[in-house]
């Protein structure tokens, strides 16, 4: 610290005592947020706020314990949350504290306005540089606001806080009085990840590729995340916040920021909460910048990256679209904070989708979080109108610029399977879908997901995967861009139209009696249906009939063979004798396909067609 600095940081330091004869009654006091609260000066208040009146504290969200939000010391002091943490939820909604919704993106701006005024903003800060600037360390968001607003600015020089760059710096002379600590930071160990985490994790990984900008906060699922991007290159960061997860996708070059539109080679944030470790890592960390909200958060900001991904937490989605991410029914349980910020600002992104997660049940699958409509006092966070990607651990789906029917099914698509009928059965006396639409969940079996299997054919991945209902647009998009002579060695007829009264039946089926698995290029939520293949089971004969299609301009690229071994692995499990099939005199492709299948084939004329007989039983041909 410079000789100057040095007489400026000493003039200020005064002793707890003094601190609290400078706080007078009525006083509002903003309070540091995160891993960042200033611990020294709310012990303070804690242990001496009884002897002073009717105190207000606003902060953003608190880490630690808050004592005086508890019922006895409900009394000298009133609380003031701009987000809900476990700390002050009950408080909250008993009526002992306040909640006061906002964008965070907006927040900044709202403290700064004056409105609401604040008398003394407590802050915990790094040890000052040699011409006396304080890092304000893991929490700038609305910190830097709240000094900049307050009429007393109270710091708390902590030597183990770490200095961290960017926007994050507050002057000696913009500090009114200091005190001086050497506590550890509050810490956060993230929960350990579970199996719907990991499958959620997994599906959401799929929209991720090389050169992608993340958005993600802190929990099971950004962690499950983050642990499938192993394989990524040049990832960057743009997010409210971030913990552990980072780390070792920094260390292993996952995570370069090189190909970021805006702070090209550089991770930006507005706080960090987590682990030791991750403190020492940020500490003095040139790759890292920590920003204001109403910076980071800016969705004209966000959208500046292009490939932005950002991904935010849902407790409930109804069958239109609407989430609600910040109560359960009336009870608040977190806030808005900044996911609308991040939703419209990766929404505008090039190559930008904003993706919504939740699991699919909620107290040990005994409630669908996927629901007809939300609960009476939910709160929509994000919009029907701002919501496209929505994923559970039973898959994503897209529904920006879906219709109601369209949505409706495609939520149920990723529902528990338990839930799925009474989803539909309501979507009916809704008239969200078709009156006739059959159940999702038929006697057998529910979706087999162990059978979908992503192979590169022709240098693309497709991903082959069971038929789903709401596959039914898709296919019939699929059956329409068929060529006549295609249809026609199909379905032996040159069928004109492909209405859903015919589709349906074709995408509701029941697993027990048929399998239909269907080829899909391109990402979740907007694939494209190049192939399907299926077979439906004849008991009485222990064969199933199997049958082919591909799109016109894939074919002779390996679909069917690959489509007819992955049907003769499913129909051997299920220890069927064999394949039947008819195939008329012209169609050779399938005739080779059928040849080259690696079992004993019988071919013999009928009618004008082949009948093509397969037989599994005495195994592979050499």
């Amino acid at each position: 610290m410079g000789i100057l600095s040095s007489d400026l940081y000493k003039n200020k330091i005064r002793t707890i005592d003094e601190i609290l004869k400078l706080v007078k009654a009525g006083s509002r006091i903003f309070i540091g947020s995160g891993a960042a609260e200033p611990q020294e000066l709310i012990r303070m208040l804690i242990e001496k706020g009884r002897h002073i009146a009717d105190h207000e504290t606003i902060n953003l969200i608190e880490l630690g314990t808050s004592p005086y939000t508890e019922a006895v010391m409900s009394r000298p002091f009133k609380q003031n949350a701009f987000f809900i943490g476990a700390n002050v939820r009950d408080a909250v909604n008993e009526g002992r504290a306040e909640y006061t919704p906002i964008f965070l993106s907006e927040l900044p701006g709202l403290i700064r306005s004056g409105h609401p005024k604040i008398d003394v903003a407590f802050i915990q800060v790094a040890p000052p540089d040699r011409y006396g600037f304080c890092s304000l360390g893991v929490s700038v968001d609305v910190v830097m606001a709240g000094a900049q607003a307050a009429r007393i600015v109270i710091a708390e020089v902590n030597r183990q806080m770490p200095r961290t760059l960017g926007d994050s710096f507050i002057h000696l002379k913009d500090i009114d009085y200091l005190i001086e600590s050497d506590l550890p930071l509050l810490t956060l160990v993230p929960p350990q990840m579970n199996e719907v985490s990991k499958r959620i994790g997994q599906n959401v990984a799929r929209l991720i590729h090389d050169g992608t900008t993340l958005q993600t906060g802190i929990g099971m699922i950004p962690n499950a995340i983050l642990s499938f991007l192993k394989d990524k290159n040049d990832l960057g960061v743009h997010t409210e916040m971030f913990s552990d997860g980072i780390i070792d996708l920094v260390e292993s070059g996952v995570i370069t920021n090189r190909r970021k539109s805006i702070h090209n080679g550089k991770i930006i944030a507005t706080f960090c909460m987590g682990s030791q470790r991750l403190y020492d890592f940020v500490n003095d960390n040139p790759l890292i910048e920590f920003h204001p909200c109403d910076y980071t958060n800016d969705p004209f900001v966000i959208a500046q990256n292009d490939r932005m991904i950002s991904v935010n937490a849902a407790i409930q989605v109804d069958l239109t679209g609407q989430v609600c991410a910040d109560s359960i029914g009336e009870y608040f349980y977190s806030g808005i904070g900044g996911q609308v910020d991040f939703v419209r600002g990766a929404s505008r992104s090039k190559g930008g989708k904003p993706v919504i997660v939740l699991p699919s049940t909620a107290k040990n699958d005994t409630v669908s979080r996927i629901v007809p409509y939300l609960d009476q006092g939910a709160g929509v966070v994000t919009s029907r109108g701002d919501v496209h990607y929505i994923a559970t651990e039973f898959g994503i789906v897209n529904l920006h610029g879906k219709n109601l029917r369209e949505r409706a099914l495609a939520l149920i698509s990723i529902a528990h399977p338990n839930f799925r009928d009474d989803l539909v059965n309501y979507a009916r006396q809704r008239h969200l879908v078709h009156m006739d639409q059959m159940p999702v969940a038929l006697h057998g079996r529910y979706y087999p997901e162990e059978y979908e299997e992503v192979r590169n054919i022709g240098g693309v991945d497709i991903l082959f995967r069971p038929v789903k209902p709401s596959d039914e647009d898709m296919q019939r998009e699929f059956f329409y861009s068929l060529s006549d002579e295609s249809v026609y060695y199909r379905f032996f007829n040159r069928i004109k139209a492909m209405p859903h009264e015919k589709i349906q039946p074709m995408v509701n089926i029941d697993f027990r009696e048929e399998m239909a698995i269907v080829g899909l290029l391109g990402e979740p939520g907007g694939e494209e249906m190049v192939a399907i293949g299926r077979f439906k089971i004849d008991p009485a004969e222990n064969h199933a009939e199997v049958a082919f299609l591909v799109r016109d301009d894939w074919q002779g690229k390996g679909i069917g063979s690959y489509l007819m071994k992955k049907l003769a692995d499913i129909a051997i499990e299920r220890r069927l004798d064999g394949f039947v099939a008819d195939v008329l005199v012209e169609n050779r492709k399938m005739m080779e396909v059928f040849h080259g299948c690696g079992y004993p084939v019988q071919v013999r004329m009928e009618d004008g067609s082949y009948l093509v007989r397969i037989d599994f039983t005495e195994g592979k041909l050499r």
